[in-house]
Formats: C-alpha cells, structure tokens, sequence
C-alpha cells in the first residue's frame, strides 16, 4: 500500500530551532540617526528574552520545556504525499506537503506565538498588542496568550476584519479583543483616518497602531508581538523544516525544490531555511518564495533600508521593499499584503541563493480549487499561491519527462476565508497587477535613506 502521511513521534518534535544568523551575513537595523541600533533600543517594544534571541549569532537555540508542551497540542504535523494532486497533473513529479492546519488556529502561526508569549509572560509581561493581516496571526497569538494567562489585543487590517469576520470571533474565543485597522484609539491609526477616511487598512499601518499601543503603556507591562519578518519569528518556524527533513528521511526522499508563500516571510522560511542550511553545505536545490502580482516585494521592489511600519515607528531594516507609504490592493490573500519582506529571506534573495516567483489571484484560486478537488483540503488563499507554483513546477516536470520532488508548506487551512472562494466560484475576483508607475512612485519615500551593501555570506 502506499503511504500516504509520514509521521513523527512527540519524542521527534526537534528540541531546538535553527538560526540562519549562524550563516548568513546582515546589514545591520538602523536607528533615526543612520546607525546600527543596540539591543537595549528595542526593549520598550520587546522582551529582552527575545532580543537576545533576534541578535543571536548561535546556530541552534534550545526550545523551553514550556513550549514544546503546548506545541505538543499538534506537532509534530503529517508530511503527506499528494497522490491525487500528481494524478490530477499526470505529472512524474513527487508532491509532498508540510501540513499545517492541524493547529488550534489552523496555521502555522502559533509556532511563533506559543515562543513569545512564554518569553513574554517569563519576563513578567501582562499583555500583548499586535497586528493582523487575514487574521490567522490575530488567531494564533490570541491562542497562545490564553495558553500562557496573558491579554492580547490585536489591531486587524480593516479590509480583512470586513471579509472575514469569523476571525475576530475566533480571537474573542480565546479572551482577546480584536479592532478594525485604522482604528481611533491611537494616535496613528487617527491620523491615517484623517488622511484617508475610506482606507482599506494595511499591515503597515496596523503594525504602527499596536506598537504604539504597546510603547505608550505607562504601566511597563506591555510588549508587541509580531507575527513575520523579524529573525525570531523566522528561527520559532524553523520546526517545520526540521520536522520536515526528519519525515523525507524516513522514507528515504529529498527534494529537489521548496516552496513556500511569502507575506512577510514567516512560513517560507520556518520550510525552507533548515533547507538553505542544506544548501550552504552544498545539497543542490532550488528554493521558491511565492508572491503576489499585486503586491511584488520580492520580485519587482529594491532591496533597501525601510521602516516595517507605515508611521515610521520601527528601526530601518534592510529589506526588499515596495516603500513603507504602499498601500496594496484589497486582494483576498490578506496576509500577503504588506509592503516589505524579512531581512534574512531578502538577504538570501539578494545572494542568489532564493529564487522569487509572483503569481495573479485568479491563478492561485485555480490551484487551490485544484488541490481541493484533489487533496481534498481547502487552502487558505496565502497558501494557494505557493500551489500555484507547484502547479507550474509539475506540469514543467511532465513537459520534460523529469522525477523532480516537490516539497512545499501547506500554511494553514482556508475553512475561515469561503467568502473568498465563494467570489472566486462566482466570478467576481479578478486579476491585479500593480501598475508599474505606481510602484515606482511608492518607491521614492526610499530614497532618504542609506542603502544597504550586497554583502555575500559564503
């Protein structure tokens, strides 16, 4: 019989996670005078657990006890083999996919928000403000507080927080208290609404409201939580591909590509960076993030120095970047829509060591309606953009006649976002492409910064 799930014991849930700081140089985060900024800069924002752990230079960092006993709820996730999918495609590739809806929240998000809400509840925080694009980050950190005790408060991207409102039901679920971004209860989010009183939100400017909520708290015991881009929410993901790489193992497989959607860059690399560590020790492999058309970070924008938020409130980070002012169209894809991407997936991208591909709406809906007629499980709009890919990959796989192995993250499950599918089935979405113009005028608030160098890790 075929075997269709690879599995793992709780005993093989890996007890450390990779830090690809170990091997990858980085221009380093600079404050508003143009200098490199200390740890110390950053703790009104974050714990100093997980400043350490974000400039850490060591390449494996042990995970507590405490958070692989609540990442015991769902991990280690299946590794499965999609029979159907390489039967839809009469393809000669081998598809294999890291699922990882089995969560409470249905993503891979908690890997991250279990991770900091102990170092924040270890440093004696109360309570946690965030931000959310499609709401599966709101979800996961609402989740994880309620593991540890802690409140949360989450500031959702106000297009998303409109189409998906069983989200915030699903914070509420869990004791936290989720609002429409741009909202009135920060002096950001005012001055947005101010600006542009029928705005569709943006991560960016979400992101700006809850750090000001966390920053302005007189109190103390306050911190933000963010869902992407930093390097510890990247080394928190890292379990995936560590599982990953232990279940093709087992069978005795490797693949030949990686894949993986990328919003900010958090479950891309929690796939492929234990892979990119393969790759450093010369496996031969190619890696995709996946992106959208309408917002093309990784594919169209320059790598430079920008704010993560759209007020300016965070350090400058070098990063592919579409200019922190963008503000994406109101695709169903919500936790792709934001302006930058992770420094450490840009860093690799710039080094040649990723390959960036960008793929329309209506193609990743195809994909998905494929592998859920197929498969069987609905994907999650983000998600459907790496399907796209391998969608592509496979069918260029049966063109030239190769076995290629296809692994990709399968991020979370798409049960909450039907109202997308249901527009999609109706013929209502269409394609967005953003015009080449507007990017560039996006663009030009990066000008006043430095640029980063295009340093080489190896």
């Amino acid at each position: 019989m075929e075997t269709k799930k690879v599995f793992l014991t709780e005993d093989e849930i890996p007890r450390q996670w990779y830090n690809v700081l170990a091997d990858i140089k980085m221009n380093p985060p600079l404050g508003p005078d143009g200098n490199p900024i200390s740890p110390d800069m950053l703790a009104p924002v974050f714990p100093m657990n997980l400043i350490e752990q974000e400039v850490s230079s060591e390449r494996w960092i042990d995970i507590p006890e405490e958070v692989l006993r609540v990442l015991r709820i769902w991990r280690p996730s299946p590794l499965v083999r999609a029979y159907e999918l390489e039967k839809a495609l009469d393809t000669p590739a081998r598809i294999y996919y890291k699922y990882e809806g089995v969560s409470p929240p249905g993503s891979h998000k908690p890997n991250t928000a279990v991770a900091q809400a102990y170092y924040n509840k270890e440093f004696g925080i109360k309570r946690l403000t965030t931000e959310t694009g499609a709401g599966q980050w709101g979800s996961a950190l609402s989740f994880a507080c309620s593991q540890f005790g802690l409140e949360c408060k989450v500031f959702m991207v106000r297009i998303s927080f409109d189409q998906k409102p069983y989200r915030k039901t699903m914070m509420a679920n869990w004791g936290a208290n989720c609002v429409a971004s741009p909202s009135t209860e920060t002096k950001a989010g005012r001055q947005i609404l101010e600006q542009s009183p029928d705005t569709p939100g943006s991560l960016g400017i979400a992101i700006s409201e809850a750090i000001e909520a966390a920053v302005t708290d007189e109190s103390g015991e306050t911190r933000y939580s963010l869902g992407s881009v930093l390097n510890h929410v990247m080394l928190h993901q890292t379990v995936i591909g560590l599982e990953a790489k232990k279940q093709m193992e087992k069978i005795g497989e490797y693949p030949d590509v990686v894949i993986g959607c990328a919003g900010g860059g958090s479950n891309f690399a929690g796939l492929a960076f234990p892979f990119v560590y393969d790759k450093f020790n010369g496996k031969d492999l190619d890696i995709h993030p996946v992106e959208p058309a309408a917002c093309p970070t990784l594919t169209r924008a320059p790598f430079a120095y920008d704010h993560g938020d759209t007020i300016g409130m965070t350090p400058l980070l070098p990063m592919h970047s579409l200019g922190h002012t963008f503000v994406p169209p109101p695709m169903h894809a919500g936790g792709l829509r934001y302006h930058g991407m992770a420094p450490t997936v840009s860093q690799l991208v710039d080094e040649g060591l990723l390959e960036p591909k960008a793929y329309n709406q209506l193609a990743t809906y195809e994909a998905g309606l494929l592998v859920a007629r197929s498969e069987g499980f609905i994907s999650a709009p983000e998600t459907n953009h790496a399907l796209a890919c391998v969608v592509d990959l496979a069918r260029k796989a049966k063109e030239e006649g190769k076995e290629k192995v296809i692994l990709f993250n399968f991020s979370g499950h798409g049960v909450i976002d039907l109202g997308a599918y249901e527009q999609f089935l109706a013929g209502n979405l269409t394609d967005y492409e953003y015009p080449a113009e507007e990017i560039e005028e996006a663009e030009k608030i990066l000008e006043q910064y430095p640029k980063p160098e295009h340093v080489k890790s190896r």
